[in-house]
């Protein structure tokens, strides 16, 4: 029964360092289902249509861990081409919030919930280390499982786009080396204020980018990570940008808003966090409509990847529904590791 299965979660009571050192080992025996369907993942075949975005997985005792609950798309956390420290706990902070339907509201912290305020900074290993721990990664996945590794650049004063591209395209090369079936480029993070933060709402910069990250990587499936569009207008000129290069979007999994404390004081120094899990999820839903319409009405071959307050079989079924190829979740799974087993159990064979 799964009832009576006790799985390791992450600790939001602790730091992302902590998380890091104390990953789950390999779960007990939990019996996965089969998911019947003739599923791939950017063209390459896959048991599920499931997986984890960039976020929860922080290495690769992490990744076997989430592997083996039914989970085959397993994204490892954003890497750069150096070591770059998270920021000071809390990194994640539920929040009590309606839904919120674009970016810049404010939400009030709470002791529990199925939404959280996100806030890491997109920390990262040395290169030595996170590219020898992406090689065991890979070797412990099984048939029917992908790994993606997602970079980004760590852009520093001065520098010119072109330098950001080459950046990218440095970590991708690593990241393929050292075993990544796909390479996930992350234009978009909610809680960096420096140039890497929403490089996304530039055309210009993105195509730029995953051109530099294409040659890089020419023989991988190429995943951009993309953020909340202003406007359709900005969505349309991305796709055009970057259609030539790019393999896929992973749609964005976070909406910004001002964090305070239940008697009204302003959290995170007053700075913006992206606030994922259900109280996005609608407004996810809608993005993913509206991109999947573009890509259509532009005949372009990109995939989508549907992210954002995923966590039942119905949620599943809605975004493959609305255009997505694939479906990952980050809060759902880490409120609940076991979250894959019943939507596995659901009928999503046909999409």
């Amino acid at each position: 029964m799964l009832e009576s299965v006790r799985l390791t979660a992450y600790d939001i009571r602790q730091s992302y360092d902590w998380n890091y050192a104390h990953a789950p080992e390999v779960p007990p025996d939990v019996a996965v289902p089969d998911c019947p369907g003739d599923w791939n993942f950017c063209g390459i075949a896959t048991r599920s249509p499931l997986g984890i975005p960039a976020g929860p997985l922080l290495n690769s005792r992490w990744i076997h861990y989430y592997a083996g609950l039914g989970f085959d798309v397993l994204t490892y956390k954003t890497v750069r081409s150096g070591a770059r420290a998270c920021y000071e706990p809390p990194n994640l902070l539920p929040v009590e919030s309606a839904a919120l339907g674009g970016e810049g509201r404010a939400v009030t912290a709470a002791a529990d919930s199925r939404s959280w305020a996100i806030s890491f900074g997109m920390p990262s290993k040395d290169p030595a280390v996170w590219r020898a721990d992406v090689e065991r990664a890979r070797r412990g996945l099984g048939p029917g499982q992908v790994l993606v590794v997602s970079v980004v650049a760590s852009p520093q004063p001065g520098w010119t786009l072109e330098q950001v591209a080459a950046d990218f395209a440095q970590c991708a090369r690593w990241a393929a080396g050292a075993g990544a079936q796909t390479v996930e480029a992350n234009l978009s993070c909610p809680n960096v204020c420096t140039q890497e933060a929403d490089l996304f709402l530039s055309a210009e910069a993105s195509g730029l980018i995953a051109r530099a990250v294409r040659e890089a990587v020419p023989q991988l499936p190429l995943i951009l990570k993309i953020g909340l569009f202003q406007n359709r207008p900005q969505a349309e000129a991305l796709v055009q940008a970057v259609a030539p290069y790019a393999t896929a979007l992973s749609t964005t999994n976070s909406i910004t808003a001002t964090v305070r404390s239940p008697d009204g004081q302003a959290l995170f120094g007053g700075l913006r966090r992206g606030i994922g899990g259900a109280a996005i999820a609608g407004r996810c839903l809608e993005e993913l409509r509206m991109l999947a319409a573009v890509i259509r009405e532009r005949r372009s071959p990109l995939r989508l990847i549907a992210v954002g307050g995923v966590s039942t079989a119905e949620d599943v079924r809605l975004r493959l529904e609305a255009g997505a190829h694939h479906v990952q979740m980050a809060t759902a799974a880490m409120l609940d590791p076991l979250a894959a087993v019943p939507i596995r159990r659901g009928r999503l064979a046909g999409y």
